[in-house]
């Protein structure tokens, strides 16, 4: 059963707020078989900009469940983490059945520690339903960022000019870019 670490930032955590991340964090308990012994952290804050951020880590012996979501409303920003963590566990718990029919490995110990109710539905998850090909182009990262936006994507792959490696450039959440290259 989880325990739960719940702290507010710029916020009193009442009663009622203590109850609702229970109540909804704990539905991820039906998961496991043996309700794991572990505690779940919670970190809430609030903005001056009236947003609400919720921050979750539960720390259990195969993984670490983490995720977090900034929304206007608190209540909305617990769900929608929950349903993160909700994904994590279900995508994990597929790739554990998976490798161990696939490869014989004994991945029984961290198998055992899930349900197996709605493995079918799961493997649907990972399934790939498209495909792209591309030749990629050299540019720099500059030229990589006004491509990206003029199509409208959130990420760009390229061929690094310089370098002559694959780079992808990306929007990050707060607006700005980041650059991956690649050996």
């Amino acid at each position: 059963m989880f325990r739960y670490n719940v702290r507010g930032e710029n916020i009193e955590v009442t009663e009622a707020i203590r109850d609702y991340v229970e109540k909804k964090v704990g539905k991820l308990e039906r998961y496991f078989s043996d309700a794991p012994d572990a505690t779940a952290h919670v970190n809430l804050k609030v903005y001056t900009e009236k947003t609400a951020k919720v921050e979750v880590t539960i720390p259990l012996p195969y993984l670490v469940l983490r995720a977090e979501e900034t929304s206007p409303d608190l209540y909305a920003s617990i769900d929608l983490v929950v349903d993160k963590l909700e994904r994590q566990i279900r995508k994990f718990k597929t790739k554990i059945n998976r490798k161990s029919r696939e490869t014989g490995l004994n991945t029984a110990n961290a198998a055992v520690m899930f349900n197996n109710e709605d493995e079918e539905e799961n493997e649907s998850e990972l399934d790939i339903v498209r495909t792209k090909r591309l030749s990629l182009k050299p540019m720099d990262s500059e030229e990589a960022v006004l491509q990206m936006n003029m199509l409208g994507h959130n990420f760009f792959i390229f061929e690094d000019a310089e370098t002559n490696g694959t780079s992808i450039v990306y929007r990050r959440k707060d607006g700005k870019y980041g650059l991956i290259e690649t050996d």
